[in-house]
Order: structure tokens, then C-alpha cells, then sequence
């Protein structure tokens, strides 16, 4: 066998791995393929000495969040774009940082990040003998320490001091070398089970998650399985559909604490029902954001969210509009659905309208803000500008006009366009610079109703139906409604887009609470995905699929919302506690038996003594139950709101063991910086009859 000579790698083969040097730093070697990474420009990783400060060392390196990957004993901590490079070189340059690397993320998945740790896997050729193979990872700086039991000849190293490069780096030298079959580095992934709700109608809501379809691509949905493995929303972050009535006794609306502050406008009470025949809107929009999942029907957006029906006046008059948001305001709403605008084709604010708009946005839920989200209109028109206008249907509108939704363009406004499940633009949507994003919906021809005649008139120049499948929803019981049953498959138009949005606005808030709502409208534009239709619009001709120098197009704003990517930048964004010096750790392992059906539950309690403040908490259950989708379970702290842990959205699983943090459960950070002195309760409520369960035991972690 000649000799191996650590200077004089062999040339790359097919067979030996084809990464040239250049290449090697951004190749991964990965069952048998070389896949290509790029750098993410924004994070970095760390493994630190045992004991040492992540909160000193996030100072040190300028970090603007960090977060642990327990499992490897990694820290990924993220900074300023520009800051990278220099962060790294504090990051390695400190005394507590064992391991710095840059993160990745896969070139064809960019969603996908990619964790380096020390370790990579090594097969060997059979005649290779073990004095070559320690030669081999002498000279590359790695040292052996198990072998893979079942393969011969192939070895776990891991890097040390003296490693000459990073594992994927190391990996494709080793691919060069004629002794080495296989070389692999050990990277971390996240696990995505996509969760996936079992209500009934659920399959056939391409718009939250599809593979593709009659008359659909897969690209048309907002990765709604991937954001619901973050959160699927929390009662405490309120959305408010205001419209021309709900229909609360649907199923999709309940469950406790579902249904928050519902007011009637046009009756002035608490009952925002509808009464009239036409009255089917607002229960299709309130279905799309919200819908409850619990196995019947459609699911929403944000389910776990609760919902504010305000039944409007169908009117647009300065008093209506602010009772309208002053009730939203004072009420708690975090997000306000509109899936409404002017009848006139040109319709600017008043100064109250505006001034009531603003306050909402800035000032609402408790100074960050509510989240206004309006739809951009179904005329196939600017929300501002002006169109030769010529065919529609007696001449209602003609010659240069000026069109104008002041909602629309309002400063503070997130409006939505739609696209359709062929991810092209919906025909009848609204375009222009003040769109934010666009949300799937149905498509149909363009129309517009002028008060002036009562009527819908259809724009022309389209002639037929238009590809495209319409948006399953929650309709109103019965025989009234949309079709005669209880959900429609036929919902649409920016209408339904609106509160796509609106949904997706209740998951980043549900992650994150403390983010603005001006934050809420750039992570919904950051994170948005870039769909291109080159088509000419087959009404006016108009080519604006496409992105500016900004990244923005009139049809499409920054691009269709993407509920993964929103959900996991709220997350990132979340404020870095101070880090604990020390932790307690206190249990109750006295088993518990779950009352069914019984609204008073369970509780069991925790005694805590230190008094010293909060700064980190950690809280593990053990539950055992023959349906855990019974179950919704919160934890009731001494001087703070109560905190909702587990909604039903467990479904058929029958074993509980997890744990909540700050990461996971935002709202568990109203009690840091407080005394932990008391009783800490938690309670168990089993909502349906026929299981039953106990709780085995539960923990708590303070971190002091």
C-alpha cells in the first residue's frame, strides 16, 4: 500500500469526492451526496466551558439574542449582518468559547439551518490499517473516540486544538484521500414533525399546507404545519374580526376563552350575530384566522388564538370608525381584522378616521401597538392611482380615473393582495406600492359596487372562469350561508386573504409578545416568499409580478406571507434574559388524578421559598391521559396572570413529557425580576367526557 503523505493529497476523483479546495468550506458530505451550503450572514455558534456566562459572553460578541441547543451543548447566538466576522473573532479569542463556527443553511432549503459540532465520521477502506488511520487523523488534527458499531472500519473522531479546519472542511480532505470511503461531519438539524391537525375538512385547505393538487402547486401555501410546530397561538393574543356579524354558535368558535369582548355595533350590544340573509362574511373571515381545532371543520390560521367579533355598522362615518377601534383598543384586541373598504371608487380618511387608525397602531395594546391588517380590494385596481378606464357594463366608469382606498394606504396599515393556488395573481386583486404582502386566495373576475347603483359590476375585458380553487372556511349553520352546510369551499377575494394575514400576525405575537406592530409588519415583509408571475394581466395588460431594486412589487408587496419564517424571526427577535446565577429546582411527585369532564380540575401545588428575583424559569410535566386532547393546563402564578401552558391541541396522544421555558411559552417572562416566594399552582381541566387521566408528576426550575 503506498504510503500516506498528508502533503501530497491525491487528486479528486468521482469516486474519491470531487470538492476541489476551494469548494470545501461550503460542501457537505452527506450520505453518499455533496450537498451545497451557503453561510448564514446573521448567526453564529458557540460551545463554552462548563459554568460559563451566556449572557457575558453574548455582551462580549455584541449578540443581539442567544439561544441553547441543549441536546450538543451548542449556543447559536445571532448579530448584526455587518458584525459577523468581527463577532466571531471575539467569539474565539474568549476564554470561555471551546468551539466557534459559523451557521449554515442548506442552498436549496434556505429555511434550513445547518449546526456544526467537533465530531465527523470516518470510513475507511478494509486493507487500511489502524497505524495509517492514526497517522491520518495525527496530521488533520482529530483524535479517535468510538467506533460506529455494525460498519467495519469507520470511527468517530472529534477536532482538537490542533484541528487544521473546520469538519466539513475536514471532511472533504478526507474525501480526497484513497484510504477514506465515506467522511461525514456531524451536524445538527432541527427536527421538523410538522404538525398536522385531524379536524375533518382540514385536508382540503390547501392554503394552510398542501403537496399539490388539481389546480394547485405546492408553493401556493403559507408553511402553516412548520409555524404550528412553534406555537398554533395563545389565548391571550386577541383577534378581532370586524365585520357584518360571526356566527358564534359554530363549532369552529368554541372552547373556553375562545370568544373575547363581542360587540355589536349596528344593535349596539354584546350579541354580534348575523340576522340578515347576506350576513355570511364575517363568519368565513373570522373561520380563516381563527378557526378552533378540535377534530370538526376547518382549523384557522391561529387557532389557539381567541377571537373578538365586532359586528360593524356597515357604515363608514367617522363615529362608526372610531367606536369601531376604540372598542378593539380598550377591549385588548392585539390584532384587527378589516376585510372591508370604501364602496367609492375614490375614498380618502377624514382626520378622525386617520387619528383613531394611528392610535390604534401606536398606542393599543399597552403602548407596542395593534396589528391593523386590511385587504386591498377586488376591482383588479390601484389602491392609488389613476386608469383609462372603457367597456364596464353602461358606461358606470369611463375615461381617466382616479382610484383611492384610504385604508389602504394608510401609514400603519398592513394591506394584503391575494394570489391564487397556481401562485400567480389573483385576478381581481388590488396592486400598488402601498401593498405589504399578499395571502392565497381564490381567484375570480374583477368587480367593483357603486353605491350610486346598487349593483356589483364585473370589470371587463375577462370573459369566463379562472383557474384557481376557491378557500375552504367556516360559513354560517344550516341552510343560511354561503352553501347548506356549515363550512364553503367558494370563500375568496382579498377578503380572505386579509385574515390569513391577520392570523399569521396572532402566531408571531403568540411567540413573541413584546415585538411592535410596526415590528409585526417588517417581519411579515422580511419573511415573506418572492412568487413571480410574468403573466400580463389579462384584464389590463399590466406586467407587475415582479420585484423592484427594494424587493417590491405591486402586485405581490414584499412577496407571499410565509408562517414558518414569520413565526421562527419572532422568535429570534425575543429579548435575551439576564443570566441566572444559580438554579433551584423544585418537584411535586405526588400522582394527581384528572377529574373527566369537570371544569374544576386539578391542582396540585409547589412551595417556593427564595426570594431572590427570577431570572430564568423552566417547567416540566409528566401526564398520562387516554385522549390528551382533552386536557387544556395552566399554570397559575402567585401575583401575574394566569399562564396557559397546553391547549387541546394534543389530539390522540395519551403520554405528556415536556418542558416549557421562555423560548417556548413567552408569556412565563411576566414573572421574571419577581420574588418566587409562595404557592405555585398548577391546574389540569379535562374538557370532554370519557377519558380520564392523571398527572404524574411536575417540576420547577428557578433560575436565581
Amino acid at each position: 500500500m503506498t504510503a500516506f503523505d498528508p502533503n501530497q493529497p491525491s487528486n479528486p476523483t468521482p469516486s474519491q469526492g470531487g470538492v476541489l479546495p476551494e469548494q470545501e468550506g461550503l460542501i457537505l458530505q452527506r450520505g453518499g451526496e455533496e450537498l451545497r451550503l451557503t453561510k448564514v450572514r446573521d448567526r453564529l455558534t458557540v460551545r463554552l466551558v462548563p459554568e460559563a456566562s451566556v449572557e457575558a459572553l453574548a455582551n462580549h460578541v455584541g449578540a443581539l439574542s442567544a439561544m441553547a441547543i441543549a441536546t450538543v451543548n451548542l449556543v447559536e447566538l445571532r448579530v448584526e449582518p455587518s458584525q459577523l466576522e468581527s463577532a466571531m473573532q471575539a467569539a474565539r479569542s474568549a476564554t470561555s468559547v471551546v468551539f466557534a463556527s459559523h451557521v449554515y443553511a442548506m442552498e436549496n432549503s434556505p429555511e434550513t439551518l445547518v449546526y456544526l459540532t467537533n465530531e465527523l465520521t470516518v470510513q475507511f477502506g478494509s486493507s487500511v490499517e489502524m497505524e495509517t488511520i492514526r497517522a491520518i487523523a495525527t496530521s488533520l488534527g482529530i483524535r479517535g473516540i468510538k467506533p460506529v458499531a455494525g460498519i467495519a472500519q469507520t470511527f468517530v473522531f472529534e477536532l482538537t486544538q490542533f484541528a487544521t479546519a473546520n469538519p466539513i472542511k475536514l471532511a472533504n480532505q478526507l474525501m480526497r484521500m484513497p484510504e477514506v470511503l465515506v467522511a461525514e461531519p456531524n451536524v445538527v438539524i432541527q427536527a421538523q414533525p410538522l404538525y398536522r391537525p385531524t379536524d375533518s375538512e382540514y385536508g382540503r385547505q390547501w392554503y394552510l399546507s398542501n403537496t399539490g393538487g388539481v389546480q394547485i402547486v405546492q408553493s401556493a401555501h403559507i408553511s402553516a404545519e412548520a409555524a404550528w410546530d412553534v406555537t398554533r397561538g395563545v389565548r391571550s393574543i386577541v383577534v378581532a374580526i370586524t365585520d357584518d356579524g360571526v356566527d358564534l354558535n359554530h363549532p369552529d368558535f368554541q372552547g373556553k376563552g375562545k370568544i373575547v369582548a363581542p360587540r355589536d355595533l349596528k344593535r349596539n350590544d354584546v350579541l354580534p350575530m348575523p340576522e340578515e340573509a347576506h350576513e355570511n362574511h364575517g363568519t368565513a373571515c373570522a373561520g380563516v384566522a381563527v378557526a378552533e381545532e378540535n377534530t370538526v371543520g376547518i382549523v384557522g390560521v391561529a387557532p389557539g388564538c381567541s377571537l373578538m367579533p365586532i359586528r360593524t355598522t356597515g357604515y363608514l362615518d367617522d363615529q362608526a370608525i372610531e367606536d369601531l377601534f376604540n372598542w378593539a383598543i380598550d377591549k385588548g384586541a392585539a390584532v384587527i381584522s378589516c376585510s372591508w373598504g370604501p364602496s367609492a371608487v375614490y375614498f380618502s380618511l377624514s382626520l378622525r378616521q386617520r387619528a383613531v387608525m394611528t392610535r390604534a397602531a401606536t398606542q393599543g395594546r399597552n403602548g407596542k401597538g395593534c396589528v391593523i391588517v386590511f385587504s386591498a380590494g377586488n376591482a383588479n385596481r390601484p389602491v392609488s392611482g389613476t386608469v383609462n378606464e372603457r367597456g364596464w357594463q353602461g358606461d358606470v366608469l369611463k375615461g381617466n380615473t382616479n382610484w383611492l382606498n384610504g385604508y389602504a394606504v394608510h401609514p400603519d396599515v398592513i394591506t394584503v393582495s391575494a394570489s391564487t393556488s397556481l401562485g400567480k395573481k389573483a385576478a381581481y386583486s388590488n396592486w400598488g406600492d402601498a401593498i405589504s404582502v399578499c395571502a392565497p386566495s381564490n381567484n375570480a373576475p374583477p368587480g367593483v359596487w357603486l353605491p350610486q347603483t346598487g349593483y356589483v359590476f364585473t370589470a371587463p375585458q375577462i370573459q369566463g372562469s379562472l383557474a384557481g380553487q376557491g378557500v375552504v372556511t367556516s360559513d354560517r349553520l344550516g341552510s343560511t350561508g354561503y352553501g347548506p352546510g356549515d363550512y364553503t369551499n367558494t370563500f375568496g377575494g382579498t377578503s380572505s386573504s386579509c385574515p390569513v394575514v391577520a392570523g399569521i400576525a396572532g402566531l408571531i405575537l403568540s411567540v413573541n409578545p413584546f415585538l411592535t406592530a410596526r415590528d409585526v409588519k417588517q417581519i411579515l415583509q422580511n419573511t415573506a416568499d418572492k412568487i413571480v408571475d410574468t403573466d400580463a394581466d389579462p384584464q389590463l395588460g399590466n406586467r407587475f409580478g415582479t420585484y423592484n431594486a427594494n424587493g417590491h412589487s405591486r402586485w405581490f408587496g414584499y412577496g407571499k406571507v410565509n408562517a414558518a419564517k414569520a413565526v421562527q424571526a419572532a422568535r429570534d427577535r425575543l429579548p435575551v434574559a439576564a443570566a441566572p446565577t444559580r438554579w433551584v429546582t423544585l418537584q411535586n411527585i405526588t400522582p394527581t388524578t384528572i377529574p373527566d369532564f369537570n371544569l374544576g380540575g386539578a391542582t396540585s401545588l409547589i412551595q417556593v421559598l427564595e426570594t431572590a428575583p427570577l431570572r430564568d424559569l423552566r417547567l416540566t410535566l409528566d401526564v398520562e391521559h387516554q385522549y390528551l386532547g382533552d386536557l387544556e393546563i395552566t399554570l397559575l402564578p402567585l401575583s401575574a396572570d394566569p399562564v396557559l401552558l397546553q391547549s387541546r391541541t394534543l389530539g390522540r396522544a395519551t403520554r405528556l413529557q415536556t418542558t416549557y421555558t421562555l423560548k417556548t411559552t413567552p408569556m412565563l417572562r411576566q414573572l421574571l425580576n419577581q420574588s418566587p416566594r409562595g404557592t405555585w399552582q398548577l391546574r389540569l381541566i379535562d374538557y370532554s367526557p370519557s377519558h380520564t387521566g392523571r398527572l404524574l408528576s411536575w417540576q420547577l426550575s428557578l433560575g436565581l
